[in-house]
């Protein structure tokens, strides 16, 4: 008979293994056989997919770096006006989705689109389009994803900077280096890993996107997946393109670790760490780190923000069109549930982690978290793909009815796969938060004759209420951005702001897609300055 101390233990292991079924599915579908599509593919628009993802992938991984680098030593580093304020409002990007951003670019910029618009009222009519820069194929898609993303970039090197020693400034000072020099030579390299954290969240994002992508028709490995499955109804050639995608990410991730080899980014001083100060700007230095902060602020939040907003002012009938209150309650349904899903399952999985200290189950949980890579087109299909296998080799040969329509175009199954591709977030999320809690206040609670499951609720859980709450927002602002998943996988009539949008962009219908655009937004945006004081706390 299992005791108290295996439950928990086989508690966890179940939830690891769970999460790595989808994962594990690509891989073992690698092996199976394809339609005539595959060999046609191969010999056209295959090696055009990964010349694009490729290409992308670097252009955003580039201005991402420059603009989440440049954003982060700013207000690290120095004072100006409203430096505080962009502090945090440079994070509000990740409230604008990058498939947002491409309607938004495209709607301003199109032939008598809104520029042309504001530039006939200021200065009357005229052949405005002309002069008109058009945003649109690869270069749309790189600003689109770059000006959503660049925020990983921000958070972390901002972090990393806000912890780098008075000490490691006045060396650079000492060998005679120009503020410049010392942000390339010294600052840096000694946020190296920071750095490279958030630009790989970039390039998993990147690699993952398929609105943007798709609005810009740009054929990458993402869209290949999804037109594999959609269109031409080969389930095998999808699962083998995602195949060739996760061996991409996971190549990228080898090559950065060998290129660092055993490079150290920590400063040592016999002297300790010393609390830098800001650096007070004055006259024109002042003004570009304003302007710049402000150019940035307002080209990755508030112009898609202004554009939807006119849109919906101007097109009142879109408003009425749409069910307001029917997308609100069924993204709010799909977030309350994944989210207490991901909690609960997450907890039981760390306090498993905690006190059973197994290696095999550490290395368990390691791999599952792996999900987060993994694009959410692939893990559709993946979960489709086990769904399908499980139903025609064990429930039918078993005599049971079918199981498809419980978990393929269910809510049921919606979650299930949020579950695995956000799992990473809600297990470190908690992870973190149980790293602060010293192993005897365990001793001292089952020496004062608490069994496991009484401290894990009724000390574990209320020490952890700060960390459950940071990862429910965190899951939240996720699941209201998803696209590729919610519309593979949603019930049929059932649409959330993100798929309602999609599909009125789809069918060219930009005006129609302001509203739920704008609500997408804005609801993002609110769960988002909540997690603000999490994520910008310097202490």
């Amino acid at each position: 008979m299992l005791n108290k101390f295996n439950i928990w233990l086989l508690s966890s292991l179940i939830i690891s293994i769970g999460v790595l079924i989808p994962i594990i599915t690509v891989f073992f579908s690698f092996f199976e056989d394809t339609s005539n599509y595959y060999q046609i593919l191969k010999d056209t628009f295959l090696l055009e997919y990964i010349f694009n993802s490729s290409t992308l992938l670097i252009s955003v991984l580039i201005l991402t770096f420059l603009i989440g680098v440049t954003c982060a030593y700013l207000v690290s580093f120095y004072k100006f006006p409203l430096c505080d304020f962009f502090k945090w409002a440079l994070i509000l990007s990740f409230a604008v989705p990058p498939y947002i951003y491409a309607y938004s670019l495209t709607a301003f910029f199109e032939n008598y689109g809104t520029a042309f618009t504001i530039l006939s009222n200021l200065f009357g009519e005229g052949e405005y389009n002309q002069y008109i820069p058009k945003f649109d194929g690869r270069l749309g898609a790189t600003l689109s994803l770059s000006f959503s993303l660049y925020a990983y970039v921000y958070i972390l090197t901002r972090a990393s900077f806000l912890y780098q020693s008075q000490n490691l400034i006045d060396l650079g000072r000492s060998l005679g280096l120009s503020k410049f020099k010392s942000l390339y030579s010294l600052i840096i390299p000694a946020a190296r890993p920071a750095i490279v954290a958030g630009l790989s969240l970039v390039a998993m994002e990147t690699l993952a996107e398929f609105g943007a992508v798709d609005f810009f028709s740009i054929n990458t490995l993402t869209t290949g997946i999804y037109n594999s499955w959609i269109t031409f109804d080969d389930l095998a050639f999808s699962n083998r393109l995602s195949f060739f995608l996760l061996i991409f990410i996971f190549g990228c991730f080898i090559i950065e670790n060998f290129s660092r080899k055993k490079a150290r980014y920590h400063f040592n001083s016999k002297g300790g760490f010393k609390q830098k100060e800001k650096i007070k700007l004055t006259g024109k230095k002042s003004f570009f780190a304003f302007i710049f902060c402000f150019v940035i602020f307002f080209l990755s939040f508030l112009f898609p923000l202004s554009q939807m907003l006119y849109w919906t002012i101007k097109f009142p009938e879109n408003l009425y069109d749409i069910d307001i209150i029917s997308l609100t309650l069924n993204t709010l349904y799909l977030v309350v549930l994944s989210s207490s899903a991901l909690i609960i399952f997450s907890l039981i999985s760390n306090y498993g982690n905690r006190v059973s200290k197994n290696s095999f189950l550490n290395f368990l949980s390691t791999i599952s978290i792996s999900g987060y890579a993994i694009p959410g087109v692939i893990l559709a299909v993946a979960f489709i793909t086990f769904v399908a296998w499980f139903d025609n080799n064990i429930v039918k040969q078993l005599g049971f009815l079918s199981i498809k329509k419980f978990f393929i175009g269910s809510v049921l199954g919606l979650v299930l796969v949020y579950f695995v591709r956000f799992y990473s977030l809600a297990f470190n999320g908690i992870k973190s938060g149980y790293e602060k809690i010293n192993v005897s206040v365990d001793e001292s609670s089952y020496l004062l004759g608490y069994s496991k499951k009484k401290t894990f609720l009724n000390i574990h859980v209320p020490l952890l209420r700060n960390s459950l709450l940071f990862v429910a927002i965190l899951v939240s602002i996720e699941i209201i951005r998803e696209l590729p998943i919610t519309l593979i996988l949603r019930p049929f009539n059932f649409e959330t702001f993100a798929t309602t949008a999609y599909i009125s962009a789809s069918e060219d219908l930009l005006e129609a897609a302001a509203v739920p655009s704008l609500f997408l937004i804005l609801i993002a945006a609110i769960f988002i300055m909540f997690t603000s004081k999490y994520i910008l706390r310097e202490k």
